[in-house]
């Protein structure tokens, strides 16, 4: 019998059921028992032996346990291994989804900003600012966080200041192949749907005061 303090023997069902949803692609047996091992030696535990029949039953009972909730979801076998995805008779509402799913919503100082780094990467903060007139210590912050742009190394000026350059994540936001696809900047103002009214400044042209409204929010 076990000790009362014994941590209790993990429910492959449910860590399976959770593996699957969490991947989001294909996992094998063999994947799955990986983590497992590697969950159990963080918490300084015996790795489990759990066998690929075993695996495979619990995948078994997650189908079946989605099929009896009639939630929407199923597991699918493919390519060596299960996959959970959404039932195919559900399709047309996901697709709605999809087609009106929200991008992360960009201001004007942050298209602006962003516009600069687009068509001159890669820049040092000093030269945006010269093109903004305005500090953006916040709006880069914004910018890296949403994985927008990315630090492409440093300059050889004195201070070795930063490089920012666009991500790959810059191209899917505007719907975009690679930079050669870089449209005229009112094209990309005309991507973003926060930029109504506004048009990213060209190489060397000041941005006027009047459009810069909402800078002290950033």
């Amino acid at each position: 019998m076990e000790a009362a303090d014994a941590p209790a023997r993990p429910d492959l069902k449910a860590i399976v059921g959770a593996l699957l949803l969490a991947h989001g692609r294909a996992l094998t047996a063999e994947r799955i028992r990986e983590a497992l091992i590697r969950a159990a030696e963080a918490s300084g535990q015996d790795p489990p032996h759990f066998s690929t029949a075993q695996i495979a039953e619990a995948v078994s009972e997650v189908r079946s346990a989605l099929e009896a909730a009639a939630v929407g979801i199923e597991v699918v076998e493919v390519a060596h291994g299960w996959r959970m995805q959404t039932r195919g008779d559900c399709g047309r509402w996901v697709r709605a989804l999809l087609v009106k799913a929200e991008r992360p919503r960009l201001s004007r100082p942050a298209l602006e900003t962003l516009a600069i780094i687009a068509y001159r990467q890669p820049c040092t903060r000093a030269e945006i600012e010269a093109v903004r007139g305005v500090s953006v210590d916040h709006v880069l912050r914004s910018l890296l966080e949403m994985e927008l742009i990315r630090i492409a190394g440093r300059s050889r000026l004195p201070g070795r200041p930063l490089f920012f350059a666009t991500t790959p994540k810059f191209l899917e936001h505007f719907g975009l192949r690679s930079l050669e696809e870089l449209p005229a900047a009112a094209e990309l103002r005309r991507r973003d749907s926060e930029a109504d009214g506004w048009h990213p400044p060209a190489p060397g042209e000041k941005v006027e005061a009047q459009e810069r409204k909402a800078e002290d929010e950033q």
